[in-house]
């Protein structure tokens, strides 16, 4: 048997999106100097929780580590999915960084996957798992992914740094491709609905949360509903809100937030507990309505947290001409074209449009098929 030839790559940043490219193109990948100069060099926890959750749902993939764990060689194997699978995410990163590669590599399996994933659902630094059920999902249903079956129940919400939480992720397969889309009339808002959430700290910053966000959309448009739900299982204090704005034509554009106390030495400090003096929900109300309201005036069919994911599954299409509109380019986004030329081989002929200070990019799919699925 011929020896298999890994692509070389350097450096921590990034890791999760090479692992999902090296899993999706078969590219067995070899990545050298993983934080060899920090003061706790090679791989975190959470990013060795990862491959543990690939190792789960995929067969016959090689993980092999250095001791001090800035060396890691990655054999992908094939995706089988999988029913009643169980992951302990950690308190490292929330649940938004391990669903994020999951549902894309969950689509390509051999069984539809059923998933339950533990830890921390909302923080200030991953997407809230309240923006995947209401935002992520619908992107999927663009590319023809079929509805029956993709669901994400959320059965417990927690923040930071002890989390509790649990959700449970759906995945169905595609029977054979993707469907490629032409997607850039962004239309007009016509509803804005959000949740709100506390755990172990009084209710009542729900509803200041909520009439903090209100008191700015309300001025703009009268649909505005922002539900609230107070967590009694979180092992932490904290609270946050997800807001998600529907146009017209039927795009979803999120924002969210959470505060709580910070997870200490492991993880880098957040941003938000300095002297362990937390935002006021109020102000956590008004921010992410600016935040949204932001996202709003970029432009683009979906918002910047999304753009990396929109442009694999565009990646990932039969060999037909994908076409969509995104706002300002997000740095994570850049980083994904990048990666998709260097594993998939697409090249996005990327085109701005001064009217509307929206970009329009364009590409012909890989074509990568389901090959994994049984053959009935």
């Amino acid at each position: 048997m011929a020896k298999a030839t890994y692509m070389k790559l350097k450096g921590s940043q990034n890791l999760r999106l090479r692992l999902l490219l090296a899993t999706l193109s078969a590219t067995p990948v070899l990545i050298d100097d993983i934080r060899h100069d920090d003061t706790w060099p090679g791989l975190r926890p959470y990013e060795v929780s990862l491959l543990r959750l690939f190792e789960k749902i995929c067969d016959d993939c090689v993980v092999e580590i250095n001791e001090t764990g800035t060396k890691l060689k990655y054999k992908p194997g094939i995706i089988m999915g999988g029913k009643n699978l169980v992951h302990d995410c950690g308190v490292g990163r929330s649940i938004g960084y391990f669903l994020e590669p999951l549902i894309v590599l969950g689509l390509f399996g051999k069984k539809p996957l059923s998933i339950t994933l533990k830890g921390i659902t909302n923080d200030s630094k991953d997407p809230s798992v309240d923006t995947f059920q209401s935002t992520t999902l619908s992107i999927l249903k663009r590319f023809g992914v079929p509805s029956e079956g993709l669901k994400l129940t959320i059965r417990n919400r927690a923040p930071p740094p002890h989390g509790g939480g649990e959700v449970e992720l759906k995945i169905p397969i595609v029977q054979n491709s993707l469907t490629a889309v032409t997607w850039i009339d962004e239309g007009m808002v016509k509803r804005i609905r959000g949740l709100t959430f506390t755990s172990r700290v009084s209710s009542q910053f729900e509803h200041t949360m909520r009439y903090a966000a209100r008191g700015i959309f309300n001025r703009l448009l009268p649909d505005v509903h922002i539900s609230t739900y107070h967590s009694k299982t979180g092992k932490s204090p904290g609270y946050g809100i997800s807001v998600v704005a529907e146009t017209t034509s039927g795009c979803f554009i999120s924002a969210d937030t959470a505060v709580s106390y910070g997870r200490g030495e492991e993880s880098g400090e957040d941003k938000d507990e300095e002297n362990n003096d937390l935002m006021p929900p109020e102000e956590v109300g008004e921010q992410i309505a600016s935040v949204l309201l932001g996202e709003i005036e970029q432009g683009g069919v979906v918002d910047s947290t999304h753009q990396g994911l929109l442009f694999l599954l565009c990646a990932l299409c039969p060999q037909d001409v994908s076409k969509i509109r995104v706002g300002k380019l997000s740095p994570n986004g850049i980083e994904t074209l990048r990666h998709i030329r260097d594993f998939l081989g697409v090249k996005f002929v990327i085109k701005p449009d001064p009217s509307t200070e929206t970009v329009i990019l364009k590409c012909v799919g890989c074509g990568l098929k389901n090959l994994s699925r049984k053959i009935s």
